[in-house]
């Protein structure tokens, strides 16, 4: 028995050592899965969150060349109306779904960042589906689009810990004069 006394202290070291190393790798694991899972779903957001831009910004491009189309805006590609209407319709069948994704996805800062710029984009599209003219008042649906996209990637930047971002507002250089004038 007493040879069992003496190698019970070496006999507790090791169950004490074999359940401390379980223990290790069992919360090394966990931490390892948790930091797995955040990071896909951190990438899985990021695709909610441009997914939804395309969609909104679709709609966007089409209104700009309805608008070019009325007079309204500078946009190098006019396009009519009637020509317009199936793609303002795909690009509405595409946000839907998309906008259904980020309300599940999106933080509520991002969800509402996003209402803000859907809704400026659904009156531009209205404005141009009038066939309305007034330039000036197309120019103060811009700036409101404009601030509401910068309002929406400002939000998403900071919901997934990103840096500031550019505000996408680039001043577009005066036309080149015609070769031989001045």
């Amino acid at each position: 028995m007493s040879a069992f006394l003496q190698q019970l202290p070496a006999l507790l070291g090791v169950v004490i050592g074999a359940v401390g190393s379980y223990v290790v790798v069992v919360r090394g694991d966990r931490m390892r899965f948790r930091r797995e899972r955040a990071a896909r779903w951190e990438e899985r957001r990021l695709a909610v969150y441009a997914e939804y831009a395309q969609s909104v910004k679709n709609t966007v491009t089409v209104t700009y060349r309805v608008a070019a189309q009325l007079g309204n805006d500078p946009n190098p590609d006019p396009l009519p109306l009637e020509e317009a209407r199936p793609l303002l319709a795909e690009a509405a069948v595409r946000r839907d779904p998309s906008g259904e994704a980020l309300i599940m996805l999106g933080s509520p800062t991002v969800v509402e960042r996003a209402r803000v710029w859907v809704v400026t984009a659904m009156e531009m599209e209205r404005f141009v589906r009038e066939g309305r003219v007034d330039p000036e008042h197309w120019h103060a649906l811009l700036e409101r689009q404009r601030a509401g996209r910068e309002g929406y990637y400002a939000a998403v930047r900071d919901d997934l810990g990103l840096p500031p971002g550019h505000s996408a507002r680039w001043p577009l250089a005066a036309a080149d004069p015609v070769p031989g004038q001045r």
